[in-house]
């Protein structure tokens, strides 16, 4: 395997316009996730002019141009995931807000569920570390300006 040898794939943490849930996403046909809820958001393309142009793409294919999000891009909180063949992931996970829109589901998921903060431990099947990583984004609450989100 090459020394530098990584994705950078932004994943996307959308709560509900009230804040009191998350949207996850079941995987459908993927062979590391398939039939696990996840965050939306994917890899970077080089044809991406920006992080958050690549965030929208991603969106866009996932859930709908419809759906639109107040994104927070002034931080991320960093995971790394080593894939079953050996490749590296970076995976910068950013805080959004639901804007308006309904879900239109692209062909990478098989379902979407609005999970209950408070359910969020308990629910199954899903990435491990997700209530984990929701918890530390809520954090940003506390200086997240209005003025900062963009919506997307």
């Amino acid at each position: 395997m090459e020394k530098y040898n990584f994705q950078y794939c932004q994943k996307i943490v959308v709560l509900s316009k009230n804040r009191k849930k998350v949207l996850l996403c079941k995987r459908d046909g993927e062979e590391e996730l398939n039939g696990v809820f996840t965050f939306i958001g994917g890899k970077m393309e080089t044809t991406d002019g920006s992080i958050i142009e690549g965030m929208k793409r991603e969106k866009d294919e996932e859930v709908g141009e419809g759906f639109k999000i107040r994104l927070y891009p002034k931080f991320s909180l960093n995971r790394v995931y080593k894939k079953k063949d050996g490749g590296v992931m970076i995976l910068p996970h950013y805080l959004a807000i639901h804007h308006e829109g309904e879900i239109d589901l692209g062909d990478e998921y098989s379902e979407y569920q609005w999970v209950d903060l408070g359910n969020l431990d308990d629910f199954e099947p899903k990435i491990p570390n997700i209530p984990k990583t929701v918890r530390e984004l809520l954090r940003l609450e506390s200086i997240a300006k209005e003025k900062e989100f963009v919506l997307i």
